[in-house]
């Protein structure tokens, strides 16, 4: 029998992940594997109830708790569609999703609504300090022309359907004669009319795919994989339902000197070991160009010098972060014979001029150490 995969690798997460960033993955996940969006895909259907079944455990803060415990071990016993914390409506509703309608009668189904999409774009690090704006073009299902969404031949109409009376739903007997249950009308599917003259244009399904172009302002200060939401530029809807959204996803090009900490930036400058001795004037690549930092005398490998308000500026608040210089000392592999003379003349001034306190104190706990 096949191990079952990790539920946070299924949604591509850390085990630290918050609650929203649970829903966010889910919806690119279901989005992406959608049974309706992969037909005949046998691949994208088993992906789908994947990404469902880590979702209902991880969306569930008692479930969650357990298999960050025990793993797959502790959901043993625990029902995958809990009855325990529904109450009697919530019950009857879910066996109306089940059976396609209600015990105690409903009302038409509605239209659905469009399908969500998804793009990306990529920005640079300075792009990302200033912000930008980005045309978009993508195809998506739009509104046929000719029926404007009806899916009725131009000159005809949808008709009442006859089997349920335009209701969308047909009535049953229940358990006993005791309830009485509704079911989708599987004439017209729930909507209560049907089509008897399709539409030429789009076969009766009301809808035709189209080229589309958008402008999207992504915002100063957006992070690598968040997305900025374009309210009703996904997909339309069935029979004149809403449209869906359309989600931009932002992807940061790599600097070729700068590493990104949140607001705050990262350099990492190498020096030569006698300008960390010295000190002395050195240029930084910035998002606002070169810019000149003084380092003290005696500077040391690894110590980080802060240059505020040269990182980036904080996503929906004020001001910036800061750049952070990291000093890499670059010990020179190869000395010519004055050089190497005059280093020898300095390493005779070191135990004078005790200028290494960190060498000293070593060498001070060393001896501790050994004469015990």
């Amino acid at each position: 029998m096949a191990e079952k995969r990790d539920y946070y690798d299924v949604l591509g997460l850390s085990r630290s992940a918050t609650a929203e960033e649970i829903k966010l993955a889910y919806r690119r996940m279901a989005m992406k594997y959608h049974p309706d969006r992969n037909r005949d895909d046998p691949e994208a259907d088993l992906q789908f109830k994947s990404c469902s079944e880590a979702y209902e455990v991880l969306s569930d803060p008692e479930k969650r708790s357990r298999y960050d415990r025990f793993g797959h071990e502790g959901l043993r016993g625990v029902s995958m569609h809990d009855f325990s914390h529904m109450g009697f409506e919530d019950i009857f509703s879910m066996f109306g999703d089940i059976f396609g309608g209600s015990f105690f009668g409903g009302r038409t189904q509605r239209a659905q609504r469009g399908y969500d999409l998804e793009t990306s774009v990529e920005l640079t690090l300075n792009e990302v300090a200033t912000g930008v704006e980005r045309t978009l073009e993508y195809k998506r299902q739009d509104y046929c022309e000719a029926c404007q969404g009806s899916g009725a031949q131009a000159g005809t109409r949808p008709q009442t359907c006859r089997t349920c009376g335009g209701s969308g739903q047909i009535r049953q007997g229940g358990l006993g004669g005791f309830f009485q249950m509704l079911r989708t009308c599987p004439t017209c599917a729930g909507q209560g009319q049907v089509v008897v003259d399709k539409c030429r244009n789009c076969r009766g399904t009301g809808r035709q795919v189209k080229h589309r172009s958008v402008s999207v302002k992504i915002p100063p200060g957006i992070h690598d994989g968040q997305a900025v939401r374009l309210a009703a530029e996904g997909e339309a809807g069935q029979k004149g339902a809403p449209r869906g959204d359309l989600y931009c996803y932002v992807k940061v090009k790599p600097h070729p000197f700068l590493l990104r900490d949140g607001e705050n930036l990262l350099c990492e400058l190498p020096v030569s070991f006698s300008l960390a001795a010295l000190g002395g004037e050195v240029q930084v690549p910035t998002l606002d160009g070169l810019e000149t930092l003084e380092l003290p005398a005696g500077t040391q490998a690894g110590q980080r010098v802060q240059m505020r308000n040269k990182g980036l500026p904080r996503l929906e608040a004020s001001g910036r972060g800061d750049l952070y210089v990291q000093i890499l000392v670059e010990i020179p592999r190869k000395l010519n014979k004055r050089q190497k003379e005059l280093l020898q003349q300095f390493r005779q001034t070191e135990e004078k001029t005790n200028g290494f306190p960190q060498i000293k104190s070593f060498l001070d706990k060393l001896k501790g150490y050994l004469s015990k």
